[in-house]
């Protein structure tokens, strides 16, 4: 799977959590403003008092001293007038705080999935890494190799010319060389002939030594390529085997709860 694919999957799931949460928060708010307010107590009505009837007069003792009793029905309307008792502040029903509850437990869910997926696909994504850097390391070490071999050549190359020229830089072999030129000075042609067999020998011995000292170098790094290769392999081979033994759980379905 492409590197861009994985960041553009990741940046999804992040979305899907935020928006989760966002959801969570404002269906609470919904139901926090959807609470009734409780009922305020109406105004006490002032009692109306009115003039009572003037009752006929009777036999009673009270005609005896010539009083007058007032009845009066204050009281009467006083009672009549006093509030009812306001009714208790409703509470919301049960089925919803259920409804809620399930969604809330719903949503958790669901990010717990996203979680675990999120963390298969860094799984992934860390495994997919090592692969690729096995290779590289591979394709180095055997790079490396292939350049020891080529100085390895040189080196063979150039002993064998080296023993050519102490070949060639002996007495018999030089005035041997110098017998064709045809000159009335014998001795500075086979001196020259000498000098010539000498400063080749002299670069070829120069050119030897930097191809040696180059040997030296890429052997080392050829045994910390394949270490580096050996480390790379034995990591994952344990990654490999945490991933067959882990357990692959299956969700469970979830029985929804009966309103109280």
């Amino acid at each position: 799977m492409p590197v861009w694919i994985r960041s553009y999957v990741k940046f999804l799931v992040a979305v899907c959590l935020v928006i989760s949460f966002c959801l969570i928060e404002g269906e609470a708010q919904t139901r926090r403003k959807k609470r009734p307010r409780r009922t305020t107590k109406p105004a006490v009505a002032r009692p109306v008092i009115t003039n009572p009837p003037v009752a006929p007069p009777t036999t009673a003792e009270g005609t005896d001293t010539g009083d007058v009793k007032i009845i009066s029905t204050a009281d009467e309307a006083q009672e009549g007038t006093q509030p009812t008792s306001s009714k208790p502040a409703k509470t919301p029903a049960a089925p919803e705080q259920d409804q809620m509850q399930q969604t809330i437990t719903t949503l958790s869910n669901q990010v717990n999935k996203l979680n675990d997926k999120l963390t298969q696909m860094q799984d992934d994504d860390r495994y997919q890494l090592d692969m690729e850097r096995l290779t590289r390391a591979e394709q180095r070490a055997e790079q490396l190799r292939s350049q020891l071999i080529d100085t390895q050549s040189k080196i063979a190359d150039f002993e064998s010319r080296l023993e050519q020229l102490d070949y060639a830089l002996k007495p018999e072999n030089v005035e041997r060389a110098t017998q064709g030129y045809g000159t009335v000075h014998p001795e500075e042609a086979r001196e020259a002939r000498k000098r010539q067999l000498e400063s080749e020998r002299s670069r070829v011995q120069a050119q030897l030594r930097l191809v040696e000292s180059s040997k030296t170098r890429l052997e080392t790094a050829v045994s910390n390529a394949d270490a580096e290769v050996d480390h790379l392999r034995q990591k994952l081979n344990q990654r490999r085997e945490q991933m067959d033994a882990a357990p692959v759980e299956t969700p469970k379905p979830r029985k929804p709860e009966e309103p109280q």
